[in-house]
């Protein structure tokens, strides 16, 4: 939208706002800050006082820096102030409109501009800048050192900020690094050749980065900042954790990519579930600005998590995205107690009990973009505790018993759910110990007054096509889109697929089947348009699901060597 129009639209909006609103209605704007950039996205927070009606929204458009055309970006989420209920320890969040930019370049500052209309009063606009974090990488011409078994630890203790210590094969046992780096010249530890380690210790450490290491039990990265874990082998064995800042303060900037994280966990109905005979967090870490991204994790209790009561530390903009995700025996990715602007993002799920938990999301937003899941054998979304402010758009959903499904016997509230795939169908009944409905369309138990569904498509294979939304009841798509949910609704059923077997049972494994939609099918060019979510489609408009039909599969998991953010926004 040209810059005169956007000023047009907020001038007039302005004008129409009526002179005898409540004055506890009317917006008062207060601070905008990015908090902790990370490398592909950035976290807006705009606090308000009043709003009391929370009718304010915050338009967004941006640019990088230097160019000329804008943007448009998803509003702001309104988040009014709150306080979960039924967690060990308080938490509170502040009175704010909160949103995130997506798909942006690594190291580029961006330019923002935030219109707030306030029909009861108090518009205003801000322009702000912030830069994205670059890929961490060694200095530009370090200095290569190398080590073996019998000198690393007096190589490490004479290491410069910059240095590139090369691992020659062999075993090592523990090791703690013991030095930090710098800003732009981190100390890098690099296996050249089978560098077998116990474990590894980041603890404290800023702007270390370990490389391509093989470990037999667990790298910690306990008050570590601004360090990265890259191309490692993690088996865990005995240990109850692969990679780990598992207590307060957690970890703070890091990066945890390409790695493979193996467990012990079996895929069978005796591990499934909270009270299951499951083992481990595969990554498990707490703290902001963190990056968990092209990881393969299999085996746990919980493949990828954040920390929860006690035990959360700062839990905002989080990044989760790429990773292949098989064998959560409770949880595949656990995102609980997030805090705001937390993204978890074009992963894929496979033989998971949960695929996606927010248990609770504390104000939010949580956000759940492009995911997709096929054979849980329980729920695609575990939204409990009074989970609040969760956004889920263009996931994609293959399982037994019910299809879009959350059991959750509190109410759960502010979510948007907008363009999600999810059939289910037969055979949900005992997986361990749990049933996971009969095979329903929908089965939404409490969602809260503010949640809101539209634009998704639901389906059933070999069940009758039904479902609920609190007390919304329907058994026709007529029924459905009468309202007042998902009156935009898709009927769906494995033929928006080629080739897509129904996982029943869902022991043992199954491989992860192309989920893309078949061209033709009802989904394509069916979705809502959702600024910078969705806004680069093929056909007449965007499709329903986590994939554009006729475009490449996502690369989940460990990348090939010289493929990463920068590479891949250079191809955009």
């Amino acid at each position: 939208m040209p810059r005169s129009r956007l000023a047009a639209l907020f001038f007039l909006l302005v004008a129409l706002v009526p002179r005898a609103a409540r004055a506890g209605d009317a917006t008062v704007p207060g601070e905008v800050t990015l908090p902790y950039p990370t490398l592909v996205h950035l976290s807006i927070e705009w606090e308000v006082v009043g709003d009391d009606d929370c009718d304010g929204v915050v338009a967004v458009r941006f640019r990088a820096t230097g160019e000329r055309s804008w943007r448009d970006g998803m509003p702001l989420r309104r988040v009014p102030a709150g306080r979960g209920q039924e967690t060990e320890v308080p938490f509170e969040w502040k009175n704010r409109h909160a949103g995130s930019l997506f798909g942006l370049a690594p190291g580029t500052e961006y330019e923002i501009e935030l219109a707030l209309v306030d029909p009861d009063g108090g518009s205003a606009r801000r322009s702000v800048r912030a830069r994205t974090r670059p890929v961490p990488r060694a200095m530009p011409g370090a200095r290569i050192r190398r080590a073996g078994p019998a000198n690393l630890e007096a190589t490490a203790a004479g290491a410069a900020p910059g240095d590139v210590i090369l691992l020659a094969a062999g075993r090592y046992g523990e090791f703690a690094a013991p030095r930090d780096g710098e800003p732009g010249k981190p100390i890098v530890y690099r296996a050249d050749g089978e560098a077998v380690f116990e474990r590894v210790y980041l603890t404290d450490r800023k702007h270390v980065h370990v490389e391509g290491l093989v470990v037999e039990g667990s790298i910690e990265l306990l008050g570590a900042e601004e360090c990265a874990v890259r191309r490692c082998v993690v088996r865990t064995g005995e240990r109850d954790h692969g990679i780990g800042a598992r207590s307060k303060p957690g970890c703070t900037n890091c990066y945890i990519a390409d790695n493979v994280v193996e467990g012990t966990t079996p895929w069978t109905s005796e591990a499934m579930g909270a009270n299951g005979k499951n083992f481990g967090e595969g990554i498990e870490i707490t703290g902001p600005g963190n990056v968990i991204c092209h990881n393969r994790v299999s085996g746990f209790r919980d493949c990828i998590s954040t920390m929860e009561d006690g035990g959360a530390a700062l839990q905002v903009s989080i990044d989760i995205y790429g990773n292949d995700i098989s064998i959560g025996a409770d949880d595949g990715i656990e995102a609980d107690f997030c805090m705001g602007n937390c993204r978890i993002v074009g992963n894929r799920l496979t033989n998971c009990f949960t695929g996606l938990s927010s248990q609770p999301g504390l104000g939010g937003p949580t956000y759940f973009i492009r995911n997709a899941m096929y054979n849980l054998a329980y729920v695609p979304f575990k939204l409990h505790r009074y989970s609040t402010g969760d956004v889920f758009l263009h996931n994609t959903v293959v399982k037994v018993g019910d299809g879009m499904a959350c059991f959750a016997s509190q109410p759960f509230d502010r979510a948007l759910f907008r363009n999600n795939l999810c059939i289910g169908g037969p055979g949900g009944a005992g997986w361990g110990g749990y049933g996971a409905g009969d095979g329903l369309a929908a089965c939404l138990e409490a969602p809260g007054p503010a949640c809101d569904f539209d634009f998704d498509a639901l389906g059933t294979h070999g069940t009758p096509f039904a479902g609920k939304f609190g007390g919304q009841r329907f058994s026709s798509l007529a029924e459905l889109r009468r309202g007042p949910h998902e009156m935009h609704a898709v009927q769906v059923g494995l033929d928006a697929f080629r080739g897509v077997e129904f996982p029943d049972p869902p022991v043992p494994t199954r491989d992860p089947p192309d989920l893309r939609p078949r061209p033709g099918s009802a989904v394509v060019d069916a979705a809502c348009p959702i600024p910078n979510v969705n806004d680069r489609f093929a056909g007449r408009g965007p499709d329903i699901g986590a994939y554009e039909a006729g475009e490449p599969l996502p690369l989940y998991g460990p990348r090939p060597e010289g493929v990463d953010e920068e590479t891949s926004a250079r191809r955009r």
